[in-house]
């Protein structure tokens, strides 16, 4: 597993932030998720959570009392940290890039020249590694968006968001795990609920999986849609 050079400061009166090389990477991930299992096998004294985002992990305490001292502590983490990606799954998630989900994918196909059936085989082509999840409950911050699907976000955000809608917005793809505003482009829907807050895990993905879409017509739809809300459906994985 790769080293990298890392910087540690502090953040607030309460919290320490440590830095990795600014940028989207894989290795990068890798080192993340070991790092931060390493230091919630052996929690420095105070500590409250752990947030990661696609380069840094944030630790917040009750209180920062000694930070060289929790520095060095941590550092030593860092060098017995051990990756875990034999953890990982990859999640098969359907969706429909129909019309009706699918609202902004005329426009794409306008604006990036691209038919939208190349769109969807693009999109639907490839898994993408999940880096960490913030902004809405559940929400998935994926990596790997072929360059050809890059489009900006819209220029005025809608004020809602359907849950479950597929959006591309930069160079970045992800779900709307609830009802929400947002500024991404919406190019299908899936049935999957990614957030569920009656459950003991209320986002059944984890950092480090990897997602591929499946694309499925609104009768599949609307078949998965009846199994959820019957209880009787379970999102389809495979283990790396």
């Amino acid at each position: 597993m790769k080293n990298f050079s890392l910087t540690y400061r502090r953040f607030g009166t309460a919290a320490l932030l440590i830095e990795w090389p600014q940028s989207i990477s894989e290795d990068i991930l890798t080192d993340i998720i070991a790092f931060q299992s390493a230091i919630e096998k052996r929690p420095p004294a105070g500590l409250i959570e752990i947030v990661p985002t696609y380069a840094s992990l944030t630790l917040f305490f009750n209180e920062l009392k000694d930070f060289q001292s929790t520095t060095k502590k941590l550092n030593f983490f860092y060098d017995s940290r051990i990756s875990n990606q034999s953890d990982n799954k990859r999640w098969i998630i359907p969706v429909c890039y129909e019309e009706q989900f699918g609202i902004d994918l005329q426009e794409i196909s306008n604006t990036l020249k691209v038919s939208k059936q190349e769109i969807i085989d693009i999109h639907s082509s490839q898994p993408y590694r999940v880096h960490f999840i913030g902004f809405l409950p559940g929400f998935l911050y994926l990596g790997g968006l072929n360059s050809k699907l890059h489009c900006p976000r819209r220029e005025s955000p809608r004020l809602r968001i359907t849950k479950g809608s597929v959006g591309i917005g930069g160079s970045q793809t992800g779900i709307y795990p609830i009802d929400s505003p947002g500024g991404w482009n919406i190019i299908g829907g899936t049935p999957i609920p990614l957030f569920d807050s009656s459950k003991t895990r209320p986002c059944f993905v984890r950092p480090g999986d990897t997602l591929k879409f499946d694309p499925i017509d609104q009768l599949t739809y609307d078949q998965i849609n009846q199994e959820i809300e019957q209880g009787n459906y379970a999102p389809k994985v495979e283990i790396l």
